[in-house]
């Protein structure tokens, strides 16, 4: 199977380990990510956050590491993309006005392609008119308000948990990366393969 081309949509914030993780795994299996953010050019620097559990009625947040982005914004043709992901943090909360993510979204959900929103990265979809709307779907759990006033089904799994319905993969956070990227290479049609493993074991010191 060839590899699949994946839209990453974040903004100024939005979760490192949700950028960093998925793109790096994407590619490892041979797909192409293409990280864009509103206004900024391959290259740019995208400021990110790092969101932790430490104890507290709610999550902190600290200064992640510095994202490099691989694509222009202005250039991008959806129609190009098998998928489009839309990482959390803080960005989804201001890129989701943007008329041209909106497009973006439109564009994948009116031509069936998978959908991959993870945390925060609901708020972008639910932004957008009818991609929702009888649709379940995971995030974080201060999200559920919002899924639900935009006509979707609030699905509470697990930190470390994913949901799939249909062509739509959503999680609740980065803690669940590895079941959310599991679900995602299986909408996209990823098969992994094991082969026999072997050793070589060293000679012992007479």
């Amino acid at each position: 199977m060839p590899g699949k081309k994946i839209l990453m949509l974040v903004g100024d914030f939005s979760e490192e380990y949700e950028i960093f993780v998925f793109e790096q795994a994407m590619h490892a299996v041979g797909h192409t990510v293409h990280v864009v953010c509103p206004d900024k050019k391959a290259g740019d620097v995208l400021k990110t956050s790092l969101h932790d559990f430490e104890g507290h009625q709610t999550y902190t947040e600290k200064l992640g590491h510095d994202c490099y982005l691989n694509k222009t914004f202005s250039e991008v043709n959806p129609a190009e993309y098998d998928a489009v992901y839309c990482a959390g943090g803080r960005g989804p909360e201001y890129i989701r006005i943007d008329k041209r993510v909106q497009a973006f979204v439109r564009h994948f959900h009116e031509a069936g392609k998978p959908i991959f929103t993870i945390c925060h990265g609901v708020q972008i979809l639910m932004a957008v008119d009818g991609v929702l709307r009888g649709r379940e779907v995971a995030a974080l759990q201060y999200c559920e308000p919002e899924v639900t006033l935009a006509g979707g089904k609030y699905i509470d799994v697990p930190p470390t948990g994913a949901h799939v319905d249909g062509n739509l993969v959503s999680g609740k956070g980065w803690p669940g990366l590895a079941a959310f990227m599991r679900e995602c290479l299986r909408v996209l049609g990823t098969e992994i393969s094991y082969g026999e493993t072997l050793r070589s074991e060293g000679r012992r010191a007479a």
